[in-house]
């Protein structure tokens, strides 16, 4: 049964650059095909909440730019459930901004904060858990995040520690935070059992979250407060244009999750990767016998093993002699890369810009 109180926020504004050559600034990886699936990973991610969430309740939250491309990838949302940021200030501004909105429009408002860009197989079993989570947060001031119960030691993502006692069934007290952590560190995580990947998921009440701002980020809960007002009205795009250019450029961990004291985790697991590179995309897909990852129709092997490879439909490509590369080609940008490299290719793009200016970034 929907609950008319629970909402999520998408949130569909990175860039992901990771992702590059695929993944341009016009054109982001939550709008792409990433796996070869048929559909995009926001409209996997969209259709992942629908289930549970009704549609009024589902709120997209994006830069300005991509408006266009969230109304023609998402045709059932209500054009108002797309939220525009006027500027990229991280992911902090823009909860800040939902949980206002949500608070104005539903003062029992409880919501899921979701990136718009993760893979999630096992859905049913995603579904109880933020059921749960979000029956737990409705009764309690808690911001609560989902970590994911790791299968190795990956230096790609966060970390969260939590303590032994469960506060409630499946929910434990959040002991620390810990950015990607290099391969000896998040060796000895695993090693200890208290540590969970940070996926990036959360839930709360909309007044839990702003209690939060005000007592840790007063600067920018001020800047919201004072045009709260305006939020649902026809002059909240203009109250919005007049916050953002004020509000740090802050991710909600550094400013809200490190620093709180009533933050909790529920330890999952439901098939998640956070596709935030070429070899998660790998791990994620279909490989032929030779352990190649072929996310085109028109591609000829011959010879190569443990490759990554993304094409056109409409253009032939064929891959001789390599092994364990990644060949991403497009219109007008081939990577050709070693899988071992790929957290370097942020680097590259860097390069690219440096060399050749914006137009193939």
């Amino acid at each position: 049964m929907n609950n008319k109180h629970h909402y999520v926020a998408i949130m569909a504004g990175g860039i992901g650059s990771r992702f590059w050559p695929m993944s341009r600034t016009a054109f982001p990886k939550q709008f792409l095909d990433v796996l070869n699936t048929g559909k995009t990973l926001i409209q996997w991610t969209f259709e992942r909440y629908l289930k549970f969430i009704p549609i009024e309740n589902i709120y997209i939250v994006t830069s300005e730019e991509y408006v266009e491309i969230v109304k023609k990838q998402l045709p059932l949302l209500p054009v108002e459930n797309i939220l525009a940021e006027p500027s990229k200030k991280n992911t902090a501004p823009c909860i800040a901004y939902i949980s206002f909105k949500l608070a104005q429009k539903d003062p029992e408002a409880t919501f899921i904060i979701a990136p718009s860009d993760h893979l999630i197989i096992e859905e049913a079993n995603f579904q109880k858990i933020v059921e749960q989570a979000l029956d737990f947060v409705s009764n309690i001031k808690a911001l609560v995040t989902l970590g994911i119960k790791p299968s190795h030691p990956n230096t790609g993502y966060g970390y969260i520690q939590y303590e032994g006692l469960e506060v409630s069934s499946g929910v434990y007290k959040v002991k620390t935070f810990t950015e990607k952590p290099n391969l000896e560190i998040a060796k000895n995580f695993i090693e200890s059992g208290d540590f969970l990947w940070n996926a990036g998921i959360f839930a709360w009440r909309a007044n839990t979250i702003l209690a939060a701002f005000e007592k840790l980020q007063p600067e920018m809960f001020e800047l919201f407060e004072n045009e709260k007002e305006y939020f649902n009205t026809a002059l909240e795009t203009n109250a919005i244009q007049k916050i953002y250019p004020q509000c740090t450029n802050i991710s909600i961990d550094i400013a809200i999750m490190e620093k709180a004291d009533n933050v909790y985790v529920i330890p999952a697991e439901f098939g998640w990767s956070d596709l935030g590179t070429w070899n998660s995309a790998y791990e994620n897909m279909e490989k032929d016998y030779f352990s190649n990852a072929v996310a085109s129709d028109n591609v000829v092997v011959i010879d190569a093993t443990n490759c990554m490879i993304n094409a056109p439909k409409d253009k032939l490509v064929v891959v001789q002699g390599l092994d364990d590369f990644i060949v991403v080609d497009t219109k007008d940008v081939l990577l050709i890369c070693s899988k071992q490299k790929e957290q370097s290719i942020k680097e590259y793009v860097g390069e690219v810009r440096r060399n050749k200016g914006d137009k193939y970034i």
